[in-house]
């Protein structure tokens, strides 16, 4: 068994993006779980982690684009936040 990086691995590193996938804002929510941050894109139900922002949004990316090569997206319109109390 190889432990050289997949195909796919360099080219979504390298930047490459599938010219036939059309792009799509999605929106992310991003909080602190012990040391690491973590990544959620409600919209396609995917999560990620990484030790930085910018990491936990990397991994996100590329896991949101690997979940979306097997099951194409169901546009829903744009999401909207909104921030409620409770009693806790």
């Amino acid at each position: 068994m190889s432990s050289r990086p997949e195909r796919r691995d360099l080219l979504f590193r390298a930047g490459y993006r599938n010219p036939d996938m059309p792009q799509r804002a999605y929106a992310a929510i991003v909080h602190m779980e012990g040391e690491l941050f973590v990544a959620e894109c409600s919209e396609v139900d995917t999560v990620s982690q990484g030790r930085t922002v910018a990491e936990a949004m990397a991994n996100l990316r590329e896991a949101t684009e690997l979940y979306l090569e097997e099951f194409p997206p169901v546009d829903r319109g744009w999401p909207f936040v909104i921030v409620f109390e409770a009693l806790a």
